[in-house]
Order: C-alpha cells, then structure tokens, then sequence
C-alpha cells in the first residue's frame, strides 16, 4: 500500500514539474513575441480602413519583425488609430518620413503592418511620434476586378473561338485570303507589277529631272543673253533693224514704181520697161510681204517661246521630280 502511494506521488510530482516547465517556458515564449521582456517604444498611424487587422499582429521593417500592434482604436467615422510597440534597438533605423502600410502574411495570411525604410535626411522617430499610412486594397474589390476580367476575357474568348472557325471554314475576306491560293497568287503579280511601275516611275523621275536641269540651262544661258535665240530675245536692236529693213523695202518699192512710171512714158522703151517694172515691182512687193511676215512669225515665235519657258518653269517648280521609295 505504502509503495503505491509513493509511486502516486512520484508521478504527481513529475506532471507538476513538467507542467511547470511548459508554463514558464510558454510565458518566455510568448513574453518574446509580445517584447513583453525587451525595451520598446511606441508608434502610431491612421488608417480609414485597417481591412481586419487585428490586436498583436506583427510590425515589420525591411522583412523583420520588429514590434506587434498594441491597440486599434476608433477616432471618429472615418479614422481609425492604430498603436504599435517597436523594439528600442529598431528605433535608430526608423526615420520621419517612414510610411505605413496593411500587408498581409502570403495571400491568405495574416493581417500585419508594414514599415517602409525613410530618407537619410529625415531625422530619426522618437517615443510616441505619428507616421503617415498608405490606404489597402480592398480584397473584395480585388476579387470583384478579377471576376470582372474573368467575365471579359471569357467573352473575348467566345468572340475569339467563332472567329477561327470563320477563318477554317473559309468565310470573310480574311478567312478567303488564308484559304484560297488564287488571291496569293493575285497579290503576288499585283506586287510584281507594282515593282514595275516603281521602277518605270523611276525612271521617268530621272529623265525629268534630266529634263528639268537641261530646262535650267537653257533658261540660265537665255538670262544671261547667250546663244542666238537669247540675243533675239533680250537684243532690242535687232528688232529695231528689222523695223529699220522693212521701211527701207517700203520706200525702194517706191522709188522704183516712180521710176517705172517716168519710163513708161519714153516711147522707145515704153514696152520693155513696163515689162520690166511690172516684174521688179511683183518681186520688191513679194519682198516685202515676206520679209513682214518673217518678221511677225518670229515676234510671235520668240512670245511663245517665252510662255512656254514660264509655265515649263512652274510646272518643274510645283511638281517636280519626286523621290520614289
């Protein structure tokens, strides 16, 4: 009897023991976790959402954990004061312009708050200071854009799906110009015939502008008075000689009809010389006919020339030769 009750005791005593140990061990624990034994200092935020974070969630910095969330508490209807214990050591690293953020632990983790790493320039945080948050997503409308995409691209899909078996069946231009060899091989001579023309194109550009500085030429040595058809053009005198020419046949003609008459009245010569003036006078008028209207021809010959000349000149000017790529 005696050994039953020490051996009962002996096994109390042990699950006590053990019991024991699992507290404290489960106290430190959890004490490390919550820096309920490490220096800490405070921090606070606000949030107009905090997306279900809750009391003791974990703080990061730079991917550690470095304090949990103390409180979260309401200011008014549309703020929300979210307090946080950092540990002290962490402090040095924490700067003004720090900003804080709601993540979560993986996709359907967690909620936890997120410190960013500041500006050098920004003085360090002290005991109680207020940083600046970043507003979260809402995982609902996450979900409520994806479902919207999801819709989208299934229809995209539909629409995508009957156009392929438009396009294998050989319906709408698109699908005749997959299925049906004959417009390829139309396309192809349409090219081929197209590089011809190109190269036709070519070289009519070429020879106008061959033409185009021959043209150039011409009219810079006219300007500058060279060359026989410069001279009738820009030479006034010539057209004063042939004036000049004109009324000095005019006057011989004359003269030689008064002289005609005086021998027409010699009795011995009466005969020969009327023969003789009827012909010089037939002649010196032919002359002058001609020679007038040589001399209009020419007028008129040199004004064409020069319109022409004016609007080859336009034409070069306003078309010209044109590059072909």
């Amino acid at each position: 009897m005696d050994s039953n009750q020490d051996k009962f005791k002996i096994r109390l005593g042990l699950f006590v023991l053990v019991g024991t140990m699992i507290f404290i061990f489960a106290v430190f624990l959890i004490g490390k976790q919550k820096n309920l034994f490490n220096p800490v200092f405070k921090l606070s935020t606000t949030f107009s959402n905090v997306s279900g974070l809750q009391v003791g969630n974990n703080v990061r910095f730079s991917g550690i954990n470095v304090g949990t969330v103390e409180s979260i508490s309401i200011i008014n209807d549309s703020s929300v004061m979210v307090e946080m214990i950092i540990r002290q050591e962490i402090k040095q690293f924490i700067k003004t312009d720090c900003k804080v953020k709601i993540g979560s632990e993986g996709l359907i983790g967690d909620k936890l708050l997120v410190i960013s790493q500041g500006s050098p320039d920004f003085p360090l945080v002290k005991n109680g200071q207020k940083l600046e948050s970043t507003e979260p997503i809402e995982t609902d409308a996450i979900m409520l854009s994806l479902k919207s995409t999801a819709e989208n691209a299934k229809i995209i899909s539909a629409i995508l799906i009957q156009t392929l078996l438009k396009i294998n069946s050989g319906n709408g231009t698109l699908g005749r110009l997959i299925q049906d060899s004959s417009i390829a091989e139309n396309f192809s001579i349409s090219m081929l015939n197209l590089k011809k023309t190109t190269k036709s194109i070519e070289g009519t550009a070429i020879n106008a502008e061959a033409m185009s500085l021959q043209l150039t030429e011409i009219v810079s040595a006219i300007n500058h008075g060279n060359g026989t058809l410069a001279t009738l053009i820009k030479d006034s005198t010539i057209a004063e000689n042939l004036g000049i020419t004109i009324v000095n046949l005019k006057s011989s003609a004359e003269s030689l009809d008064e002289n005609m008459n005086a021998l027409k009245e010699n009795v011995f010569l009466k005969r020969y010389y009327t023969k003789k003036a009827k012909e010089a006078e037939k002649k010196a008028k032919e002359a002058a006919e001609n020679a007038e209207d040589n001399t209009k021809e020419l007028k008129q010959g040199v004004k064409d020339l020069k319109k022409e000349t004016k609007d080859l000149k336009k034409e070069i000017k306003k078309e010209g030769p044109k590059e072909i790529e």
